[in-house]
């Protein structure tokens, strides 16, 4: 173990001069930065690879993102930073001191939750998505405790054996041009803006249903039933949430019969929003105007001639 340390130095030096060139000096700052991006010390996203490709961009995504205080590891051209002499063994210097410092935070701060660990509000829509799905198969139930690999094996063999059953085109996506990572981002960025988007127009429209029902409250009559009236919006009132839950699962499981539009009020569409409400006339209301072009224009006020001051309404004829 003695002779592996004083070998370990003169070996680190010169990969350390070779720079990016080295396949082992590569690795080395791939192991720190994959160290770092598991104490949480690097963006989602931010890894370093090994390869001799897209090292040297990665590495100064990398650095970028530390904010590393060495300008001749951060500025110039990406491919000649490691040129300079030193400018390896600073760089690994730079990230072990960055890995201790974040080794350091982490044994002060509490530990992360898991991203295995799954809330209870999104594993009971998992598990109601589950049981309608193995309805809609003619599936049983699963047995308590039975692994999740197994039950998605018997739902892809399900319905690898209903497939040929179904007409031509049924099952047609509505997504047929392949992507690619620019199109991936692309379309990520409108989802996430059209999501924002829908999130304020429903916060919008909640807080106008707030404040309607309140209104409800002001009567006399209401005085007495408030309580009850709040009983029965309030479970009503949980479930509206202004956050979406449309993902980018929901476009790659669209199919093709999802472009085709149906009116609102034809036969299909209002068996599912009828409701006994749209059989309710509104009786005569007052006119409370508000219409611009109806408008007449306002009459001049009188005003005395004295007000008016010297000014002649005519005039005076000539004398002969």
């Amino acid at each position: 173990p003695v002779g592996h340390k004083a070998e370990a130095g003169p070996w680190l030096a010169e990969s350390a001069a070779r720079g990016a060139a080295c396949g082992h000096f590569r690795g080395l700052c791939a192991h720190l930065a994959a160290e770092l991006g598991a104490l949480g010390a690097l963006e989602e996203g931010a890894v370093l690879s090994a390869g001799d490709d897209c090292f040297l961009l990665e590495l100064s995504g990398l650095l970028r993102d530390l904010y590393c205080p060495d300008r001749s590891l951060t500025t110039g051209n990406p491919a000649t930073r490691l040129q300079a002499p030193g400018s390896g063994l600073r760089l690994l210097r730079f990230l072990c001191s960055e890995l201790q410092a974040a080794r350091l935070l982490s044994l002060r701060s509490p530990p992360a939750p898991s991203r295995a660990e799954v809330p209870d509000r999104e594993l009971e829509i998992i598990q109601g998505e589950l049981a309608l799905t193995l309805q809609a198969l003619g599936m049983p139930q699963p047995e308590p405790g039975t692994p999740a690999s197994q039950l998605l094996r018997e739902v892809q063999a399900k319905i690898s054996h209903l497939l040929p059953s179904l007409p031509p085109g049924h099952l047609d996506p509505l997504l047929t041009q392949p992507l690619d990572a620019s199109r991936w981002e692309a379309l990520s960025a409108l989802s996430s803006y059209l999501r924002d988007q829908y999130c304020y127009r429903r916060r919008l429209m909640l807080t106008r249903l707030d404040l309607t029902a309140s209104a409800f409250h002001w009567t006399d009559r209401a005085q007495s039933q408030g309580a009850a009236m709040t009983n029965v919006l309030k479970p009503l009132r949980q479930g509206l949430a202004p956050e979406s839950a449309i993902s980018l699962a929901h476009v790659l499981a669209s199919r093709a019969d999802l472009s085709r539009l149906v009116p609102a009020t034809g036969r299909a569409a209002r068996l599912v929003t009828c409701c006994p409400i749209n059989k309710v006339l509104m009786g005569p209301v007052p006119d409370r105007g508000g219409r611009p072009n109806e408008l007449e224009a306002p009459m001049p006020s009188w005003q005395s001639r004295r007000e008016a001051g010297h000014q002649r309404w005519g005039r005076k004829k000539k004398r002969r």
